[in-house]
């Protein structure tokens, strides 16, 4: 044990001199991030909100045909603006993101108490950038066509309710912290990637790294055993995962706390005691990255190779988030204990402050646990090799 110490301090020691890699892993990797997440958000939002909230400039071909639907829509925070002569030109180079269409026979239509059409036309690959215009001037459209209905009902001597058979009512079971769909998605995939790679470099260095400055043959001759030498270095690389994990989580309470992104009704503020549950079920990828990043180390033949497995390893926990956002499925106890999938779920659900059955914990933390007991095995056989003192 005194050897796993011993090791243990020193790689930690090695590591906290290296100050790029202190920078990466506790500012630029931890606190960038949520910054430029919660940024993104609070810019969002902004312009959300001035969207519905401002005065639209509608552009309209044939206002002139339907005079007192242009009067209404001017009365909703509508400016009617002339069409350009090319729509569909105007449309695909953004220069509009809708233009309301009045077709030639709306009038005779509107006369005969018809369906009178009109056209919206837009461009729906781009949600981004035109969803919410989209949605405003479809909102209205639909008000105008509900009153005009119902005023035509009244003059006929028909009272409006016979029109409704349905009286649909919404009950949002919504909460604030569940409504930021996108971000529920994006964050649990941050967090446990940062959880596991937060030791990259520590564990390349400490087995590759020292195997190329020649300063791993004279560690392997000394007495001990290398499974005390690997279990040292594995556990100087989760601490300092663990650490940038707990920087991670600090500035995520810290930056959504006073970023102003709740407009709308959504929320993503945390108590504290949901950072420890976050912490917790992150802690078995933070073990199962070292093991497998020092694993990696171990088998490769310089540092050159072992940087070269990162954007493999970047891809493991995006597989997760990437099923999650295609197909969303209800959390049964058997996706807690799959790699990956077992934490995101768990984040997903402290993060809507789901409770979570003790069962579940135990099955995700076991077997996260469990699994990286096996890769640390696989490592320590690599350890056990003779190629690994000698520089490729």
């Amino acid at each position: 044990m005194s050897t796993v110490w011993t090791v243990f301090r020193k790689e930690l020691t090695d590591a906290f001199r290296d100050r790029r890699m202190v920078m990466v892993a506790f500012v630029i990797m931890p606190i960038a991030f949520p910054l430029i997440f919660a940024g993104m958000g609070a810019i969002g939002a902004k312009k959300i909100s001035e969207k519905l909230e401002s005065t639209l400039k509608l552009p309209v071909e044939g206002a002139e045909r339907a005079p007192n639907l242009m009067a209404w829509l001017r009365q909703q925070n509508l400016e009617i603006v002339p069409a350009p002569a090319d729509i569909d030109a105007a449309i695909r180079s953004q220069d509009e993101d809708v233009i309301l269409r009045i077709d030639p026979g709306y009038a005779d239509s509107w006369r005969g108490s018809e369906p009178a059409r009109v056209d919206l036309v837009f461009d729906s690959s781009r949600p981004m950038q035109s969803g919410t215009t989209i949605a405003r001037v479809r909102r209205l459209l639909d008000a105008y066509d509900s009153q005009v209905g119902r005023l035509r009902l009244v003059a006929r001597g028909v009272h409006p309710a016979v029109a409704s058979p349905l009286l649909v009512g919404n009950r949002d079971l919504a909460t604030p912290d569940s409504r930021f769909d996108f971000a529920q998605q994006m964050i649990p995939y941050l967090f446990i990637l940062f959880a596991f790679i937060g030791g990259m470099q520590l564990a390349i260095d400490s087995t590759a790294g020292e195997r190329e400055r020649q300063s791993l043959e004279p560690l392997l001759a000394t007495p001990a055993t290398r499974e005390a030498i690997l279990s040292g270095k594995i556990l100087a690389t989760a601490a300092f995962a663990l650490a940038g994990l707990v920087v991670t989580l600090l500035a995520y309470l810290v930056v959504f706390t006073y970023m102003p992104i709740g407009k709308g009704g959504m929320s993503m503020n945390l108590p504290v005691d949901a950072l420890w549950k976050l912490f917790v079920a992150i802690s078995p990828i933070v073990l199962l990255g070292a093991c497998l990043l020092t694993a990696l180390a171990a088998f490769a033949k310089s540092y050159r190779e072992a940087q070269g497995y990162l954007p493999m390893l970047m891809f493991l926990p995006m597989i997760p988030t990437l099923f999650l956002m295609i197909s969303p499925v209800k959390t049964q106890l058997w996706m807690l204990a799959v790699p990956f999938l077992g934490q995101n779920q768990l984040i997903l659900r402290i993060l809507r402050k789901e409770a979570i059955l003790p069962v579940e914990w135990a099955v995700c933390l076991g077997v996260g646990f469990l699994i990286a007991g096996l890769v640390w095995f696989v490592a320590a056989r690599l350890y056990h090799r003779e190629q690994l003192a000698i520089s490729g």
